[in-house]
């Protein structure tokens, strides 16, 4: 599940009554965002419920079913989602059906209160997980045989827990980053969140990396200096002396606060540019390159290919908009 591939993942959401439609929408919004920008079927997600009937939200919105969470020897990943009122859920039977699907899924989740129910079928047993902080508390002292850790989220070898809505997302943008990589990784993080100084500003929204996490105010700078100078990268010496501190130290708070080194985002970012260039516009290759920092076509075919495993021509093949009868007017 988390090795590198552009094979498609299927996953199957086991939605417990009175879940939070933002932590459903934390699961699923990635992966159609993901699905989206690359244009492919990289994601596809099957809603279960306990008794394969709809249930309610917190909201009173009611989440359809393709089925009911049974005994069936499936090896697609499951993930439990929980909000409130778990224990009403606990159930004997549900529990048993867990501990029937821990033998046969290939990943079992907990997100948010679902790290509960898979602590209730002891599928957490000897294992690191987290919980959502209101409850890491009464979660640690229930289950001791559960090292409890204070994590947005945790991801062992058949295992993963979340602790509330945003760290899913956090979670969900890990899984597009080990399975397709940083870039896309970068983009999907950008249709969920924007940066703005004040509510009064009047200068554009910037769009930032949720999960990347960058609340030291220097390497959000240094982003914003990246995003401002996509056709001419500057150097990192250069950008680490605008931000007041040294490359070394540059280098390390960006591999804290986002995961990868400097060069990695800024590539990314400029990649993502290229990409939507070939994508809605008609340009040549090489006005792409130029335009997004590459000092040639091959240099950035060879990058755009690494990145996205096609090149610009194959993308802009296979996403190329359908020319309507109206357009084809002169």
């Amino acid at each position: 599940m988390l090795t590198r591939s552009n094979d498609r993942l299927d996953v199957d959401l086991l939605v417990m009554p009175e879940t939070n439609l933002i932590l459903l929408a934390s699961v699923i919004e990635p992966m159609r965002g993901a699905n989206r920008i690359s244009g492919s079927e990289l994601y596809r997600w099957r809603l279960l419920t306990p008794d394969g009937s709809p249930v309610l939200t917190t909201s009173g919105i009611p989440v359809p079913a393709a089925g009911g969470f049974g005994m069936e020897q499936e090896e697609t990943p499951l993930f439990v989602l929980a909000s409130y009122n778990w224990r009403r859920s606990s159930t004997p039977a549900l529990k048993m059906r867990l501990s029937q699907a821990a033998r046969y899924r290939s990943m079992i989740a907990g997100i948010e209160s679902g790290t509960w129910l898979l602590a209730e079928a002891s599928l957490l047993d000897r294992l690191s997980a987290t919980i959502h902080w209101e409850d890491f508390d009464d979660f640690s002292l229930a289950y001791p045989h559960v090292r409890a850790v204070k994590d947005r989220f945790v991801i062992t070898s058949k295992r993963i827990t979340t602790a509330g809505s945003l760290p899913t997302v956090d979670l969900m943008l890990e899984i597009i980053r080990q399975r397709q990589g940083y870039t896309l990784a970068l983009e999907v993080s950008r249709l969920f969140s924007y940066e703005q100084d004040s509510v009064h500003s009047e200068t554009q929204p910037s769009p930032s990396g949720t999960g990347l996490h960058m609340r030291d105010p220097r390497v959000a700078q240094a982003v914003r200096l990246m995003e401002e100078n996509i056709e001419q990268p500057i150097v990192l010496t250069r950008l680490a002396r605008r931000v007041g501190i040294s490359a070394r130290h540059l280098q390390g708070l960006f591999q804290q606060s986002t995961g990868a080194p400097p060069h990695v985002h800024y590539l990314a970012l400029r990649l993502n540019a290229a990409r939507r260039k070939v994508i809605e516009t008609k340009a040549p290759f090489a006005d792409i390159a130029a335009a997004t920092g590459f000092n040639s076509a091959s240099a950035f075919t060879r990058s755009y290919r690494a990145s996205f495993s096609e090149s610009p021509s194959d993308t802009r093949r296979r996403l190329r908009r359908p020319v309507t009868a109206s357009e084809e007017q002169p």
